[in-house]
């Protein structure tokens, strides 16, 4: 049976036991900062399970994909060791939200795995676990389904703590947990290896297949459990281990999916397709894990899920290294993989041609420094040592762009370690380096588990309402006082909560029925999915729980941040309009001054480009076309065309906003009636931010009007002082500048060219001899990098043969150039000389064995590290 039949039979036999088929959500989990990416199919119904969120059916079912290649879950470093391990993998889920529990789940598994119908697996080949004490899950196995007690193993307290078990889980310390039931599948004598719970577990012969995760208790602070008000289900079932097992193999690399990857992996490397290679292997999985993640957004970067993503591209570029394929071929796989996966998960094929970019891209780059790397390593290693020196392999990281993890990747296939210590110890040199101050904005920390807010904002601008909570920092308190700062919930409001980019309302609570009470609110955030938190100070009187109050927004704020929601989402549609399909957000901000929209894009975007995105968006406010909301089921809204944003979270009912026929997407935030209210729209900047990754700034209504007029204002001011009759005028004086700039430049460098020949003349007269070669060391006050050159070459020409090192400081920057004759370069490198002494002024350089450069940053120390030359030669 064909991996894809699997997927879809799992599918089709829970939605046949009333359960609603849910698409996979992304590898970026949406608004969760405790996972860096989608490890589980429980993930998207997190809050579900915690009671934050409610779905409109009780049934789940899911083929969810997953990568573990980062932070706690990370599978990347066995990857191509073991039969079974992936970066990217698919997780076949079933979830019961308080509706069914043990029994149904444990029927269901039972009945999808070995009816006929489903997948007919023989009933003797399984085997399960349970918990140690959770006898209703033994006896359901046992007398309802039929399995033999001798086939039924109880795993205890196996990890060193109450309830720590690989048959117990837990969300974390404390909060919903349970009992788990696992389904093993034998592959038979011939294969080493014991059941559950035995010496031999690790073996390959008894292979999990499917977990039932019984969400039963809730534990508190003391490890106390208390039983669920509404006990829920979790199971996952790995895709590719089920099709291993019904497809007769026993390696998951050997199933039809990585078959056809494989082979694209052996054409593509150029060498004859094997089952036994690992690079194969690796190269096969990384392909997946790369290519899902750029689709759903993800691009190569230097931090967070960028630079995972970066880790595993590189890691399958040096496998391709590894079996001789030196030029680009890792996102001539990409097709492939669309081959095989994209029926299942269209975006492979409709963001195919930005998959392969950003690979070859990233190929491009690592190739730069793939083969110096190489070599580096390759030298350190033919040392003979045991331990590869943290060092070499922080040089590696930091100068050649190779991740620790794949160095150690090439370490352990020589049987070699690394020093971590010492590799942590550089690490951390170069951060203090160059360490900033970060500030991060957290929301109030607060437990609340009161009433929901009713939000009213999308209509009115104030409303009447009951304080429902107070919080005095994470507090809670029945009274603010005049001064106090705090958090105050509400049960109605038309404040907006933070969200989607756009920044939470300010405004004023003030109590009701005459009581001089007022609270200045500075910030709007969700506390949970649907309780609003609104931040501020007290500024005279009290606020207590139960006060009618009435909560009004700052109006003039909010009208300016609605423009600048508005003009953002048309901004998106016209930079996809003109830069083309493949542009995707990958960030917003928005608030009453500006907006900011970081989206995806190989390059800078042009004047000409900036120019047309302009005139696209305000073609469309003059057009003044109705924007309209309205809600939808999530999965209808995205075929009709709607965009979800980057690293949203979204519910299956989704709020739709449209402008006219230009621009449709998902959003929850506060817009104009009509595209003419933004009134103007203008863009003040554009840049990059990282890898692959753009940023455009821009302003609208009178900030995009008070814009422009500085930006006149500026010309004009600019015209005065060049004593321009007109504005027109003003590049041309520029010009003039320019020409005039140039040629005092030109006499500036011929001027300093006599003065280098004339220091030279000078200057060697005060060469030393140091065991027979002649040295010249001086710093030359003023000069730069230009003069030194020039200075070095006169000097060569002067003494014919000497070891050279010229230096200068100036705006507290050090300027070095080292300088060898021919003649003994093979005893003295320049390299090497100038490095001594840019080591000392906090500062390094390179170049060839007769001339070397270097700069610095601490001038204070240039007079001893020239100093110290003689020395450096005398040791020599």
């Amino acid at each position: 049976m064909k991996t894809s039949e699997i997927r879809q039979k799992f599918l089709d036999f829970f939605a046949s036991k009333g359960h609603q088929i849910v698409a996979s959500s992304s590898l970026v989990p949406g608004n969760d900062p405790t996972l860096l990416f989608t490890n589980a199919g429980m993930n998207q119904f997190k809050d579900v399970f915690l009671g934050f969120d409610k779905r409109p059916y009780t049934r789940a079912t899911t083929s969810q994909k997953c990568v573990r290649a980062g932070g706690k879950h990370n599978d990347l470093e066995n990857v191509g060791y073991t039969a079974r391990h992936h970066t990217f993998f698919e997780m076949l889920g079933n979830f019961s939200f308080g509706d069914y529990f043990k029994r149904d789940a444990i029927l269901f598994a039972w009945e999808f795995l070995t009816s006929p119908q489903w997948l007919g697996l023989p009933k003797e080949k399984l085997m399960v676990t349970v918990y140690a004490t959770d006898d209703e899950a033994f006896d359901i196995w046992n007398q309802e389904v039929g399995v033999p007690a001798e086939k039924i193993v109880r795993i205890g307290d196996n990890k060193g703590a109450a309830y720590a078990s690989d048959n117990f889980w837990t969300m974390g310390d404390t909060g919903p947990c349970g009992p788990c039931t696992e389904i093993f599948y034998d592959h038979g004598e011939h294969i080493w290896g014991g059941p559950p719970g035995s010496p031999d577990e690790d073996g390959d012969r008894f292979i999990e297949i499917w977990n039932n995760v019984f969400m039963q208790f809730n534990r508190d602070e003391t490890g106390t459990l208390h039983p669920l008000p509404k006990p829920s289900v979790d199971t996952g079932m790995g895709l590719e281990r089920v099709s291993a097992v019904l497809q007769g193999v026993h390696a998951n690399y050997e199933i039809d999916l990585f078959q056809a990857l494989l082979k694209a992996a052996a054409r593509e490397v150029s060498v004859p397709f094997s089952q036994d290679v690992p690079s194969l292997k690796v190269i096969a999985d990384h392909i997946r894990a790369c290519a899902f993640l750029i689709a759903d957004g993800v691009l190569p970067s230097n931090d967070g899920r960028g630079y995972v993503l970066r880790r595993i591209i590189r890691r399958a570029i040096r496998h391709g290294y590894k079996l001789g394929q030196k030029g680009l071929f890792f996102h001539k796989l990409v097709a492939d993989l669309a081959a095989e996966m994209g029926g299942a998960y269209p975006e492979l094929r409709e963001r195919q041609a930005v998959i392969e970019d950003a690979l070859k891209q990233e190929e491009i780059k690592f190739a730069e420094t793939l083969d110096k790397g190489m070599a580096l390593l390759e030298a350190a290693l033919a040392k003979g040592e045991k331990e590869l020196d943290g060092k070499t392999a922080f040089q590696l990281y930091d100068t050649f762009g190779f991740p620790l993890d794949l160095t150690a990747d090439i370490c352990r296939e020589r049987e070699l370690t690394i020093d971590q210590a010492g590799f942590d110890a550089a690490m951390e040199a170069q951060r203090a380096q160059s360490r900033a101050a970060s500030t991060f904005k957290m929301s109030g920390n607060v437990d609340y588990s009161g009433d929901d807010t009713c939000f009213n904002g999308y209509d009115l601008v104030s409303v009447d309402a009951r304080v429902l909570a107070l919080y005095k920092g994470h507090e809670p308190v029945q009274t603010l006082a005049e001064g106090d700062e705090g958090i105050v919930v509400l049960d109605s409001t038309a404040f907006y909560a933070e969200g989607g980019g756009q920044v939470g309302d300010s405004g004023e609570i003030s109590v009701a029925g005459g009581i001089d009470a007022l609270f200045d609110v500075t910030d709007t955030q969700k506390l949970k999915a649907a309780v609003f938190g609104h931040s501020g100070r007290v500024a005279r009187g009290k606020l207590s729980v139960g006060d009618a109050v009435t909560a009004t927004i700052d109006l003039h704020k909010r009208a300016a941040t609605t423009r600048n929601h508005s003009a953002t989402h048309l901004l998106h549609a016209a930079l996809r309009h003109v830069l083309g399909g493949h542009v995707a957000q990958k960030g917003s901000l928005v608030n009453f001054e500006r907006t900011r929209f970081d989206f995806a894009h190989t390059g800078p975007v042009t004047t000409d480009e900036i120019a047309e995105i302009e005139r696209a968006v305000n073609r469309v406010i003059t057009h003044n076309v109705e924007v309209s909301a309205r809600l939808m089921p999530y999965d209808d809204a995205i075929r009709a065309g709607a965009i979800a944003l980057f690293g949203e979270k979204y519910s299956d009912e989704v709020r739709v906003l449209k402008m006219g026929d230009f621009s449709t997407e998902l959003c929850g935030g506060t817009h104009v009636k009509r595209t003419g209210d933004i009134g103007f729209f203008k863009i003040v900047s554009e840049g990059g931010v990282a890898a692959g990754v753009r940023r455009i700034e821009a302003a609208t209504g009178e900030g995009a009007v008070a814009y422009v007029q500085a930006q006149d204002s500026l010309i004009r001011d600019a015209a005065a002082s060049l004593k321009a009759q007109s504005n027109e005028e003003v590049l041309a004086k520029i010009g003039g500048l320019q020409d005039g700039v140039k040629a005092l430049e030109k006499e500036l460098a011929r001027l300093k060219g006599q003065l280098a020949a004339s220091a030279g003349d000078s200057l060697a007269e005060q060469a030393l001899d140091v065991g027979g070669v002649k040295l010249l060391v001086a710093e030359l006050d003023g000069a730069d990098n230009t003069a030194l050159r020039e200075t070095l070459d006169k000097l060569k020409d002067k003494l014919g043969s000497a070891l050279i090192v010229l230096g200068s400081k100036a705006d507290g920057k050090v300027s070095l150039v080292a300088g060898v004759t021919r003649d003994l370069t093979a005893r003295f490198k320049a390299g090497e000389l100038v490095n001594h002494v840019a080591q000392q002024v906090g500062g390094k350089g390179g170049g060839r064995p007769d001339m070397a450069q270097a700069g610095g940053t601490q001038p204070e120390n240039l007079a001893g590290a020239l100093a110290s030359v003689k020395a450096w030669v005398e040791g020599k």
